[in-house]
Protein backbone atom coordinates (compact mmCIF):
# COMPACT_ATOMS: atom_id res chain seq x y z
CA UNK A 1 0.00 0.00 0.00
CA UNK A 2 1.28 3.29 -0.78
CA UNK A 3 2.02 6.15 1.66
CA UNK A 4 3.19 5.62 5.19
CA UNK A 5 0.64 5.09 7.79
CA UNK A 6 -0.17 8.17 9.31
CA UNK A 7 -0.65 8.72 13.21
CA UNK A 8 -4.47 8.37 13.14
CA UNK A 9 -3.99 4.68 10.88
CA UNK A 10 -1.27 3.51 13.55
CA UNK A 11 -4.30 4.56 16.65
CA UNK A 12 -6.65 2.44 14.54
CA UNK A 13 -4.48 -0.84 14.87
CA UNK A 14 -3.72 0.14 18.47
CA UNK A 15 -7.58 0.08 19.26
CA UNK A 16 -7.91 -2.72 16.89
CA UNK A 17 -5.63 -4.63 18.88
CA UNK A 18 -7.94 -4.23 22.47
CA UNK A 19 -10.21 -6.56 21.03
CA UNK A 20 -7.65 -9.35 20.27
CA UNK A 21 -8.14 -12.43 21.74
CA UNK A 22 -12.14 -11.76 22.48
CA UNK A 23 -13.64 -13.95 20.55
CA UNK A 24 -17.58 -14.12 20.04
CA UNK A 25 -18.67 -10.87 22.08
CA UNK A 26 -19.96 -7.44 21.53
CA UNK A 27 -17.59 -5.34 20.40
CA UNK A 28 -18.88 -1.77 21.19
CA UNK A 29 -16.43 0.99 20.17
CA UNK A 30 -17.43 4.23 20.85
CA UNK A 31 -15.69 8.00 18.45
CA UNK A 32 -14.70 7.26 14.80
CA UNK A 33 -11.26 5.55 15.19
CA UNK A 34 -12.25 2.88 17.81
CA UNK A 35 -15.46 2.42 15.43
CA UNK A 36 -12.66 1.81 12.29
CA UNK A 37 -10.35 -0.38 14.24
CA UNK A 38 -13.23 -2.53 16.02
CA UNK A 39 -14.56 -3.22 12.32
CA UNK A 40 -10.42 -3.86 11.29
CA UNK A 41 -10.10 -6.20 13.79
CA UNK A 42 -13.26 -8.32 12.80
CA UNK A 43 -11.99 -8.15 9.66
CA UNK A 44 -9.18 -9.49 10.10
CA UNK A 45 -7.51 -11.56 13.43
CA UNK A 46 -11.20 -11.36 15.39
CA UNK A 47 -13.87 -12.35 12.66
CA UNK A 48 -16.33 -13.93 15.06
CA UNK A 49 -16.61 -10.73 17.02
CA UNK A 50 -20.15 -9.16 17.43
CA UNK A 51 -20.53 -5.30 15.77
CA UNK A 52 -23.69 -3.02 15.36
CA UNK A 53 -24.09 -0.74 12.46
CA UNK A 54 -24.03 2.17 15.38
CA UNK A 55 -27.83 1.81 15.86
CA UNK A 56 -30.40 -0.85 16.08
CA UNK A 57 -28.79 -4.07 13.93
CA UNK A 58 -26.10 -6.89 14.07
CA UNK A 59 -24.04 -6.68 11.16
CA UNK A 60 -22.10 -9.64 9.36
CA UNK A 61 -20.16 -7.49 7.01
CA UNK A 62 -17.71 -4.54 7.34
CA UNK A 63 -19.44 -1.40 7.07
CA UNK A 64 -17.78 1.68 6.37
CA UNK A 65 -17.82 4.49 8.63
CA UNK A 66 -19.05 7.96 7.49
CA UNK A 67 -20.96 6.63 4.57
CA UNK A 68 -24.89 7.16 3.61
CA UNK A 69 -26.94 3.92 3.26
CA UNK A 70 -24.26 1.30 3.45
CA UNK A 71 -24.80 -2.46 2.20
CA UNK A 72 -25.47 -4.36 5.63
CA UNK A 73 -25.35 -7.72 6.10
CA UNK A 74 -27.86 -7.92 8.62
CA UNK A 75 -27.14 -10.69 11.53
CA UNK A 76 -29.93 -9.67 14.45
CA UNK A 77 -31.95 -6.91 15.62
CA UNK A 78 -30.60 -5.04 18.07
CA UNK A 79 -32.86 -2.33 19.11
CA UNK A 80 -31.97 0.45 22.06
CA UNK A 81 -33.72 -1.92 25.22
CA UNK A 82 -31.51 -5.15 24.07
CA UNK A 83 -28.50 -3.96 24.37
CA UNK A 84 -29.20 -3.51 28.33
CA UNK A 85 -29.23 -7.17 28.30
CA UNK A 86 -25.73 -7.63 27.07
CA UNK A 87 -24.51 -4.72 29.16
CA UNK A 88 -25.60 -6.67 32.10
CA UNK A 89 -25.16 -10.23 30.86
CA UNK A 90 -21.62 -9.30 30.55
CA UNK A 91 -20.34 -10.73 26.87
CA UNK A 92 -18.98 -7.14 25.81
CA UNK A 93 -15.79 -5.04 25.64
CA UNK A 94 -16.73 -1.18 25.07
CA UNK A 95 -13.88 1.20 24.47
CA UNK A 96 -15.28 4.67 25.62
CA UNK A 97 -14.15 8.25 25.97
CA UNK A 98 -12.58 10.18 29.08
CA UNK A 99 -12.33 13.73 30.39
CA UNK A 100 -10.19 12.37 32.97
CA UNK A 101 -8.82 9.19 34.03
CA UNK A 102 -6.18 8.24 37.09
CA UNK A 103 -3.50 5.98 37.48
CA UNK A 104 -5.99 3.42 38.59
CA UNK A 105 -8.13 4.13 35.93
CA UNK A 106 -11.08 5.78 37.79
CA UNK A 107 -12.62 7.72 34.70
CA UNK A 108 -14.91 11.24 34.76
CA UNK A 109 -17.52 12.50 31.92
CA UNK A 110 -20.14 13.75 34.28
CA UNK A 111 -18.48 17.21 35.02
CA UNK A 112 -15.19 19.11 36.01
CA UNK A 113 -15.02 21.30 39.33
CA UNK A 114 -16.82 20.95 42.34
CA UNK A 115 -19.88 19.01 42.68
CA UNK A 116 -21.53 21.44 44.67
CA UNK A 117 -20.82 23.82 41.53
CA UNK A 118 -18.98 22.30 38.84
CA UNK A 119 -17.33 24.98 36.27
CA UNK A 120 -18.11 22.36 33.41
CA UNK A 121 -21.03 19.86 32.34
CA UNK A 122 -19.83 17.42 30.53
CA UNK A 123 -22.30 14.51 29.07
CA UNK A 124 -23.42 12.93 32.59
CA UNK A 125 -22.49 9.83 33.81
CA UNK A 126 -24.26 7.73 31.15
CA UNK A 127 -23.53 3.92 31.31
CA UNK A 128 -19.81 4.01 32.79
CA UNK A 129 -20.87 2.67 36.41
CA UNK A 130 -22.42 -0.45 34.72
CA UNK A 131 -20.17 -0.65 31.55
CA UNK A 132 -17.11 -1.14 34.61
CA UNK A 133 -18.70 -3.44 36.86
CA UNK A 134 -20.29 -5.95 33.36
CA UNK A 135 -18.02 -5.52 30.91
CA UNK A 136 -14.46 -5.01 29.65
CA UNK A 137 -13.96 -1.30 29.35
CA UNK A 138 -11.11 -0.23 26.82
CA UNK A 139 -10.56 3.66 26.99
CA UNK A 140 -9.35 5.99 23.75
CA UNK A 141 -8.54 9.08 24.21
CA UNK A 142 -7.67 11.14 20.94
CA UNK A 143 -5.44 14.17 22.84
CA UNK A 144 -3.33 13.15 25.53
CA UNK A 145 -2.82 15.61 28.33
CA UNK A 146 -2.62 16.74 31.92
CA UNK A 147 -5.82 17.46 31.78
CA UNK A 148 -6.96 14.19 30.78
CA UNK A 149 -4.63 11.80 32.74
CA UNK A 150 -4.74 13.65 36.10
CA UNK A 151 -3.92 12.92 39.54
CA UNK A 152 -7.70 12.56 40.69
CA UNK A 153 -10.48 13.04 38.48
CA UNK A 154 -13.08 15.20 39.88
CA UNK A 155 -15.78 12.80 40.00
CA UNK A 156 -16.16 9.12 39.54
CA UNK A 157 -17.94 7.72 36.33
CA UNK A 158 -16.92 4.51 35.89
CA UNK A 159 -14.54 3.13 38.99
CA UNK A 160 -10.84 1.74 38.47
CA UNK A 161 -8.55 -0.86 40.39
CA UNK A 162 -8.33 0.93 43.71
CA UNK A 163 -12.36 1.12 44.20
CA UNK A 164 -12.84 -2.55 42.11
CA UNK A 165 -10.75 -3.43 45.18
CA UNK A 166 -12.88 -1.80 47.85
CA UNK A 167 -16.11 -3.52 46.13
CA UNK A 168 -15.17 -7.02 47.10
CA UNK A 169 -14.78 -9.73 44.66
CA UNK A 170 -18.35 -10.48 43.90
CA UNK A 171 -19.28 -6.80 43.55
CA UNK A 172 -16.37 -6.68 40.97
CA UNK A 173 -15.65 -10.05 39.81
CA UNK A 174 -16.20 -8.92 36.15
CA UNK A 175 -14.24 -5.23 36.33
CA UNK A 176 -11.66 -5.34 33.80
CA UNK A 177 -9.65 -1.98 32.50
CA UNK A 178 -7.83 -4.15 29.16
CA UNK A 179 -6.19 -1.17 27.70
CA UNK A 180 -6.06 2.81 27.11
CA UNK A 181 -5.40 3.96 23.72
CA UNK A 182 -4.25 7.98 23.36
CA UNK A 183 -2.80 10.07 20.37
CA UNK A 184 0.61 8.99 22.19
CA UNK A 185 0.73 5.23 22.89
CA UNK A 186 -0.88 2.56 24.35
CA UNK A 187 -1.32 1.59 27.96
CA UNK A 188 -2.54 -0.85 30.33
CA UNK A 189 -2.88 -1.46 34.58
CA UNK A 190 -0.03 -3.54 34.48
CA UNK A 191 1.64 -1.60 37.21
CA UNK A 192 2.15 -2.27 41.04
CA UNK A 193 -1.39 -2.26 42.30
CA UNK A 194 -2.67 -2.03 38.91
CA UNK A 195 -1.59 1.73 38.33
CA UNK A 196 -1.16 2.52 35.09
CA UNK A 197 1.98 1.29 32.46
CA UNK A 198 3.29 2.12 29.52
CA UNK A 199 3.24 -0.69 26.73
CA UNK A 200 4.22 1.12 23.92
CA UNK A 201 4.98 4.50 22.29
CA UNK A 202 3.78 5.09 18.88
CA UNK A 203 6.43 6.09 15.99
CA UNK A 204 7.78 10.00 16.65
CA UNK A 205 6.58 10.30 19.78
CA UNK A 206 9.48 10.22 22.83
CA UNK A 207 9.37 9.09 26.18
CA UNK A 208 9.22 12.66 27.45
CA UNK A 209 6.31 13.43 24.68
CA UNK A 210 4.29 10.89 27.13
CA UNK A 211 5.44 11.67 30.48
CA UNK A 212 5.36 15.27 30.12
CA UNK A 213 1.81 14.90 28.88
CA UNK A 214 0.49 12.95 32.00
CA UNK A 215 -0.40 14.31 35.21
CA UNK A 216 0.62 11.50 37.71
CA UNK A 217 4.06 8.97 37.37
CA UNK A 218 3.51 6.29 34.65
CA UNK A 219 5.08 3.09 35.64
CA UNK A 220 7.11 2.38 32.48
CA UNK A 221 9.56 -1.05 32.25
CA UNK A 222 12.62 -0.71 30.96
CA UNK A 223 13.01 -0.02 26.99
CA UNK A 224 9.12 0.79 25.58
CA UNK A 225 8.58 -0.91 22.31
CA UNK A 226 7.12 1.25 19.47
CA UNK A 227 2.97 0.60 19.10
CA UNK A 228 3.31 -1.89 15.49
CA UNK A 229 2.06 -0.28 11.99
CA UNK A 230 -0.80 -1.44 10.35
CA UNK A 231 -0.13 -3.97 7.64
CA UNK A 232 -0.43 -3.30 3.94
CA UNK A 233 -3.44 -5.28 4.16
CA UNK A 234 -4.71 -3.50 7.30
CA UNK A 235 -4.03 -0.10 5.47
CA UNK A 236 -5.96 -1.34 2.51
CA UNK A 237 -8.84 -2.03 4.64
CA UNK A 238 -9.13 0.75 6.23
CA UNK A 239 -8.20 3.27 3.50
CA UNK A 240 -10.79 1.39 0.90
CA UNK A 241 -13.02 -0.29 2.63
CA UNK A 242 -13.46 0.49 6.53
CA UNK A 243 -12.82 4.54 6.58
CA UNK A 244 -12.87 5.26 2.52
CA UNK A 245 -13.73 9.02 3.41
CA UNK A 246 -10.86 9.57 5.69
CA UNK A 247 -12.79 10.59 8.86
CA UNK A 248 -9.74 9.07 11.04
CA UNK A 249 -7.58 12.15 10.15
CA UNK A 250 -9.78 14.40 11.96
CA UNK A 251 -10.10 12.68 15.06
CA UNK A 252 -5.63 12.45 15.12
CA UNK A 253 -4.50 15.01 12.33
CA UNK A 254 -1.29 14.06 11.40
Amino acid sequence: MSGAPTRAEVCVVACAEAWRGDGEILANPIGTIPMIGGRLAKATFEPELVMTDGEALLVENIVPVGVDDPPKVIAGWNPYRSMFDVVWNGPRHIMMGATQIDRYGNQNLAFLGSPKQPSVQLLGFRGAPGNMINNKTSYWVPNHSPRVFVEQVDVVSGVGYDRARELGAVAARFHSLPRVVTNLGVFDFGGPDNAMRLLSLHPGVALDDVTSATGFDLVVDGDVPTTRPPTDGELQLIREVIDPNGLREQEVPS
